[in-house]
């Protein structure tokens, strides 16, 4: 499972972007201070750190220092957003930079996009099922599945999302790239009948009445 790394000094925006990126399927570890996320990076190895500038203790480009001889992805939080405090993040190796107040949606976004250039895996397992988004691979029960590209995206959005009804037009969206047109009405409801029998997930996946669909957490 991917290992993320968040250092934010307020603990409700801490709170939020660890519960975000757990259901999303991430292993989520937090620290309130430099000196903390520090003394966790020396004694763990993570996929990806999401950083806050303003720390007490060490601030986020000291940080930055402590990651960079591990090869460790950074993302830069941090309410410091004038264009020239972006450029300095990025010039001192971040390898992206969101401004609060931000979009749960969009940080899981750049998330994935990180995690995608700097090859780390994403591994999800519900029920029998494991997903590898790094390798692009889905076993069941140790046996390879056979799914098409957005098959596979459509698992992989029900799987990050595990328990969260997703609307019709938000997997339309994210697994087709727009929105839905009236001649592909039938096209999300053709993928999801096709995984539930791919995967043997009659009752896994479930039909959220006028929104969409949810996989189960149990």
């Amino acid at each position: 499972m991917t290992q993320v790394l968040i250092v934010e000094d307020e603990h409700l925006i801490a709170r939020l972007i660890e519960m975000s990126l757990t259901r999303a399927g991430y292993a989520c570890t937090v620290a309130g201070d430099g000196r903390t996320a520090a003394d966790l990076i020396e004694a763990n190895d993570y996929d990806l750190a999401l950083l806050d500038i303003m720390l007490p203790g060490l601030d986020g480009y000291e940080l930055l220092d402590y990651l960079r001889p591990q090869g460790v992805p950074v993302i830069f939080i941090t309410a410091k957003g004038t264009v020239k405090e972006r450029v300095e993040g990025l010039r001192r190796g971040a390898d992206d930079y969101i401004v609060k107040p931000f979009v749960v949606e969009e940080l899981l976004a750049r998330v994935e996009s990180v995690l995608r250039r700097a090859g780390r895996g994403n591994v999800m397992q519900a029920f029998d099922v494991v997903l590898d988004a790094g390798e692009h691979t889905v076993t069941q029960n140790g046996q390879p599945v056979d799914l098409t590209p957005n098959e596979f995206q459509l698992l992989e959005q029900l799987m990050r999302n595990r328990g969260a009804a997703l609307y019709r037009d938000t997997l339309y969206e994210r697994v087709w790239g727009g929105d839905r047109a009236e001649t592909d009405t039938r096209t999300l409801d053709l993928h999801i009948m096709r995984l539930r029998r791919k995967l043997h997930w009659y009752d896994h996946i479930e039909t959220v009445y006028r929104i969409g669909y949810r996989l189960k957490k149990e």
